[in-house]
């Protein structure tokens, strides 16, 4: 099979995004923040090796008790812990949570900082989280490669399916994917590998993106 140059992958790539915002004309992040930029913070810590739908959960009773990044920072870590147990991590977790929120209230007079260097600094954040708060709250360019990003781009053939590394394969998205499209491309895939491209039974039969996918040629 002939290698698709760079040229043909960005045009595809562009092709798949007007696609999935037809299947999803809305993009709505999974995580139900309220809108509120601490609330996300916590909540992107909480989702690491944890659900989406059980972050939600959660959340409604953490929230409930701590309505505020202040309330939370100074929460006691042992209720916290025990409010977040489901999220598994949790001591962890619960930890790091109640320090960003800190971190948050006094270093930033709880206004999230909107720069990658900075959000980095907060205890639990990586680059995913960060990418996530990047584009949620400023609608700035930024790829989530989280688990469903680097699995079905890979898929979908952007780079070898081998490659799991997260900053890899943001950097190879940030590549293919219009700036300004980035963050709802995220949120798309994440619903597209919910209901189509699932990783142990793929609707490969049934998928809207079948003519752009190297799996179906």
């Amino acid at each position: 099979m002939k290698k698709e140059t760079k040229k043909a992958k960005t045009e595809r790539a562009k092709r798949i995004t007007e696609a999935l915002e037809q299947v999803y004309p809305s993009s709505e992040c999974a995580l139900k923040y309220e809108g509120e930029p601490w609330k996300l913070l916590v909540m992107g810590r909480l989702s690491a090796q944890c659900t989406d739908a059980r972050v939600n959960i959660v959340c409604e009773e953490l929230f409930k008790k701590y309505p505020s990044a202040k309330a939370l920072s100074l929460g006691e870590l042992s209720d916290i812990e025990n409010i977040v147990r489901p999220c598994g991590l949790f001591r962890t977790k619960a930890e790091s949570i109640k320090a960003a929120c800190h971190m948050l209230v006094n270093e930033y007079n709880g206004i999230l900082p909107n720069t990658m260097d900075e959000l980095l600094a907060f205890p639990g954040v990586g680059r995913k989280i960060a990418n996530l708060l990047l584009g949620d709250i400023y609608h700035m360019p930024a790829i989530v490669a989280d688990t469903h990003c680097i699995r079905i781009c890979g898929r979908l053939g952007f780079y070898e399916e081998s490659l799991k590394d997260p900053h890899k394969v943001e950097a190879i998205m940030k590549e293919y994917i219009e700036p300004e499209k980035q963050s709802d491309f995220c949120h798309r895939i994440v619903m597209f590998g919910r209901e189509y491209c699932m990783a142990r039974s793929p609707r490969c039969s049934e998928c809207p993106l079948a003519s752009l996918c190297p799996k179906n040629k």
